[in-house]
Parts: C-alpha cells; sequence; structure tokens
C-alpha cells in the first residue's frame, strides 16, 4: 500500500506519517523544504520518541521524499499512484497543494484515492475538495474525500535531523461516511460516523484552551506555556475559556458531562508536560486566523450568545489574543496594523466575521480596550 503525505515536517513524521507507518503504508513525504527532502531521500529510518507517561520509541522506514517545487510531475505521479493521500501544511497552504493534489488525479486510473486533510480546522478536507475540484469537476470520480479530527502535541525541535520528539496521546478521528463501508486500512485511527463532535471538542478544548494559554502567557512576559499556566490568573482564564466551550459542547452533542471534565483536565495537563517545553510565542502565532469566523474563540461565542448563554471567557480570551505583538510573526504585524488603522466595529466585522448584535458589541468593546492601551 502506498500514501502520499503533504507536508514533511514534525507532524507529518511524527503524526500522521508515523500511523501510516504503522498501518503498513509506504510513505512518499512531498514538502518544497529541498533540505528536507534531501533528507528523506537518503535516511533509512527515523524515530518517534514519544514522553509521557506511556513513553516509547517508534522507528519508520520505508519512506521517500519529493520537492514538490523542483519536480512537480513526480508529485503529481505519486498521487496518482497512491492509495491514500494525506496532509498537514495548514489551512492556508492548502490552496498550494490542491493543483499537485488536481494534476495527480488527472494522471490516475483505477480505483478513486483516498484523501484527508489533517489540519487544524473545521471542513479542512471539504476546502482541499473545492480547490482541488476546481475547474475540473470531472475528477471527483476519482477521489474520496473525508475530513479528519487530528490532535497531537508535538513541541519545537531541532532542525537538525528526522527524529521526532512528540506527547504520548493522540487522536485521529475519520469521517467514515464517504467510504459506504470501504474505510482505508489505518488501525490507530479511529472512523466516526458523525465527526462534528469529535473536531469541535477538540478545536474548543485543546486549541481554546492552547492559544488562551499562549496570549495570556505572552502578555505577561512568560516564555512557555507550561509557565503560564503555573499562574493562578493565567491558569483562571484559560478555565473560564474552556468553562464556556464545555457549556456548548455538552449542549450541542450530549457528551457525558464528567468524561469531558476528565478531557478538559486531561488538555491542560498536556499544555503542562514538562517534556514538551513549548513556547507562548509559537502557540500563539497567526493570531488573525485564530480570531476569525469558524475558530476556536469566535465560532463557541458565537453559539453560545445566540442560544441567551454568556461567553465572557471567551470573550476576554479574544481581547488577550488582540494584544500578541509579536514581531516575528506576519500575521501578529499584521493584526496590529489593522487595529491601528480600522475603527473598533469595522475590525471585529472585518477580522471576526461578527458584524451586529449584542456580541458584536463585547467584541468591540475588547478592542476598544485594547487600542486605548497602545
Amino acid at each position: 500500500m502506498r500514501a502520499v503525505h503533504f507536508g514533511a515536517g514534525n507532524i507529518g513524521r511524527g503524526f500522521v506519517g508515523l500511523l501510516l507507518h504503522r498501518a503498513g503504508y509506504e510513505v512518499t513525504f512531498v514538502d518544497v523544504n529541498p533540505e528536507l527532502i534531501g533528507m528523506l531521500q537518503t535516511a533509512d529510518v527515523y524515530q518517534v520518541r514519544e514522553v509521557g507517561g506511556d513513553a516509547t520509541v517508534h522507528t519508520v522506514s520505508g519512506f521517500t521524499g519529493i520537492d514538490s517545487k523542483a519536480d512537480p510531475a513526480a508529485a503529481a505521479q505519486a498521487v496518482a499512484d497512491a492509495d491514500v493521500v494525506t496532509c498537514a501544511v495548514g489551512p492556508t497552504v492548502l490552496r498550494f497543494i490542491a493543483p499537485v493534489i488536481r494534476e495527480g488525479l488527472a494522471l490516475r486510473s483505477g480505483q478513486p484515492v483516498v484523501v484527508m486533510a489533517c489540519e487544524n480546522a473545521i471542513g479542512a478536507t471539504d476546502t482541499l475538495r473545492d480547490l482541488v475540484l476546481e475547474g475540473a469537476p470531472t475528477l471527483a470520480s476519482k477521489a474520496v474525500f473525508a475530513n479528519t479530527a487530528v490532535d497531537r502535541i508535538i513541541p519545537p525541535q531541532d532542525p537538525a535531523g528526522l527524529d521526532v520528539v512528540v506527547e504520548d496521546f493522540f487522536e485521529w478521528s475519520i469521517d467514515r461516511t464517504p467510504f459506504a463501508g470501504d474505510e482505508p486500512v489505518i488501525p490507530d485511527a479511529h472512523f466516526v460516523d458523525d465527526l462534528a463532535p469529535f473536531i469541535e471538542r477538540k478545536l474548543f478544548t485543546v486549541n481554546t484552551g492552547h492559544a488562551t494559554t499562549a496570549y495570556a502567557g505572552w502578555n505577561a512576559g512568560i516564555e512557555t506555556i507550561a509557565e503560564a499556566l503555573q499562574e493562578p490568573e493565567i491558569r483562571a482564564a484559560v478555565e473560564a475559556a474552556l468553562a464556556d466551550t464545555s457549556r456548548l459542547l455538552l449542549a450541542k452533542f450530549g457528551f457525558d458531562a464528567d468524561e469531558h471534565a476528565a478531557y478538559v483536565a486531561r488538555a491542560i495537563e498536556r499544555f503542562e508536560n514538562p517534556a514538551l517545553p513549548d513556547t507562548c510565542e509559537r502557540i500563539g502565532r497567526q493570531p488573525l486566523r485564530k480570531l476569525s469566523a469558524g475558530e476556536r474563540f469566535v465560532q463557541p461565542a458565537v453559539e453560545l450568545v445566540a442560544s441567551g448563554e454568556r461567553a465572557d471567557g471567551l470573550i476576554a480570551a479574544y481581547g488577550s489574543a488582540l494584544r500578541f505583538d509579536a514581531e516575528a510573526d506576519e500575521q501578529a504585524v499584521e493584526l496590529q496594523r489593522l487595529l491601528d488603522e480600522l475603527e473598533p466595529s469595522a475590525f471585529v466585522a472585518q477580522v471576526s466575521g461578527v458584524e451586529s448584535g449584542e456580541l458584536h458589541a463585547q467584541l468591540v468593546a475588547q478592542v476598544e480596550a485594547a487600542t486605548a492601551e497602545r
């Protein structure tokens, strides 16, 4: 069995690539980093070291790499020959890999290939599908597109090699409905009839909590996520945001309250893992995406306020994110420019897609407070 994975970074090698290898696939990593691809082309193995209570070391073999910028034809042919195509490139990069997948589908014969985007975004595979089929709708029969929800914390790594350090927790949930009973063989994945509860639970717990910690820690001048959570005020802010999302998730999906509380507690424990040092700056990067509609702060707040609930913890976290001004992050620089140039009401409408109503007024107040400090 053959798999192609776009994005040969730490998530690609330490999560998706590892699970595909464990499922028996020969994995071809596709990336635009020539140094990384060169290492993958010459190495026989790399190791994934899990840290935590269930620590272990996995050895991955049977892989290769393709530089899709230098050799797009080879990348397209790999897609044409694959059984499974996955990606972990970031939602904003999907439009760049879509043409390669489109070309691969055009070359393809035989059974449809499985395509799954493994991104921190709701409906990422749907987004990728639309990009791939743009101008080529007849190619739809050559692929089965399935949404997924992925969860594994992987801290910054030494870029000198291929080995990866990861946490000992992971979850890969896949929507089984597009497969009509013929799911791909991936034993470590969890196929579900309804993906929405799993993807929203993860996004509105792990991602909301992680980002809330990062922005509060950044504003307090604290370097790491684990250190930030040692501060009572920051922990309280994280717990308040997750109390909001928990109310939404319990009401929306009927999760067992005790099991969900344990899931939330486990998420915070994962952030605190001393063997996985991560920085507030890294987790906080791309703030404009995280402040946008459908994302970890705004979407649950929209749904809570629409149902007559309060979302004070999420709104406070939104305000904290407005103050993220890391000079090395392009979106942080752009965020601060927009705060300077737009009126608060226009900022909320343009950046977060909330144009009126009670939540709009609450978010505007947060923008006004943030800009008053500048």
